[in-house]
């Protein structure tokens, strides 16, 4: 069943061009990335639909899948200004934001503090292991991703827009690693995981970087076409029964809410919290955005669901019960799925 959707102003010649140009690029785009990046569709919608709608990705996968290449590709293919931070231990704050530093003028002699920009200050950054980082430089990362600025002593310094954080984790190596708190990972719009490529994909990977074939990325967008197709984005209608649903199914991922029975045995008996209203939020912005890159200027409910498992997969927290019968995040965003109705 498909929604009416909202009465809502007409697109204008600018906005129907924009759609067609953005279906166009994301074609453009995936062809672009597809050079250097074999498979991973999935993963580069995620990331193009998180990016359209000022959001941020979190990555989770194993090291040699091409995440770091993924980023880089996808920055070169959109014109945008590329910084990767490679996270550790010693990592301080400064290092990532920038510091004061005490200058002397040459003409003056009198002295005086001059900011420096850290890496932080780009269009694209990529915080490669993000979880090897103590939490006091994760939170340094936090206003930025929230704000789009950052604060050094008593200033506060704008950051250049688009602003968009990419950042990746290795789940299976837990050692000299700090667990990421809720109000990062919060801060995240998706977590995208990127799975092994199949015999077939791993074949071109092996045969392409085993060469000495020099391979070009041409742009597809730039930084100006962007922004205008994240206004754009936010302008998509949503019918309230669409609202409404996407409310539902994250209200249903809260233990303690209200719900039949088969809700509360099938899942919140294993979960210690569920998803806050920024997971309502993302659904409905991430299903405005696959609508657009779909040529729809509305959303339906399919929409909402094909964005679930990303918005909400580290926004649910589970208990020792999904632990001991061996579920994850995915199976139980997947029953929440098929218990809570479209309407």
């Amino acid at each position: 069943m498909e929604p009416t959707p909202a009465p809502s102003p007409e697109l204008n010649n600018d906005d129907e061009a924009a759609v067609k140009r953005l279906r166009a690029a994301r074609s453009r785009l995936k062809a672009e990335v597809g050079k250097l990046v074999v498979g991973q569709d999935t993963v580069l919608d995620g990331l193009l639909m998180a990016l359209l709608c000022r959001g941020h990705v979190l990555m989770l996968g194993v090291p040699g899948l091409g995440k770091t290449l993924m980023a880089k590709t996808l920055a070169r293919s959109l014109q945008l200004e590329y910084r990767r931070i490679q996270f550790t231990p010693d990592l301080m704050p400064g290092d990532i934001i920038g510091t004061d530093i005490i200058e002397e003028d040459p003409e003056t002699g009198r002295r005086r503090l001059e900011f420096h920009e850290g890496p932080l200050f780009t269009n694209f950054l990529l915080a490669d292991e993000i979880n090897r980082a103590p939490p006091k430089t994760q939170s340094a990362l936090l206003q930025a991703m929230q704000e789009q600025e950052v604060s050094v002593g008593r200033r506060i310094y704008p950051l250049s827009l688009p602003f968009f954080v990419v950042a990746t984790q290795n789940p299976i190596e837990q050692e000299g690693t700090y667990p990421l708190p809720e109000a990062q990972l919060d801060r995240f719009m998706f977590n995208i995981p990127v799975i092994y490529p199949t015999p077939d994909e791993e074949v071109s990977i092996v045969k392409g970087t085993t060469s000495n074939v020099s391979v070009e990325v041409h742009p597809a967008l730039e930084a100006a076409e962007i922004l205008r197709l994240q206004e754009l984005v936010r302008g998509v209608p949503v019918a309230d029964t669409v609202v409404r649903y996407a409310v539902n199914l994250v209200g249903a991922s809260r233990p303690g809410s209200a719900g039949p029975v088969a809700l509360r045995e099938k899942v919140h008996k294993f979960l210690t919290y569920g998803g806050s209203p920024r997971a309502s939020q993302y659904l409905i912005l991430g299903a405005k955005a696959r609508a657009i890159l779909n040529g729809k200027f509305h959303v339906d409910f399919v929409d909402v669901r094909a964005v679930a498992l990303p918005v909400l997969r580290h926004r649910i927290v589970l208990n020792f019960h999904a632990r001991a019968e061996g579920l994850d995040a995915d199976s139980l965003v997947k029953r929440l799925l098929e218990m809570v109705p479209e309407k």
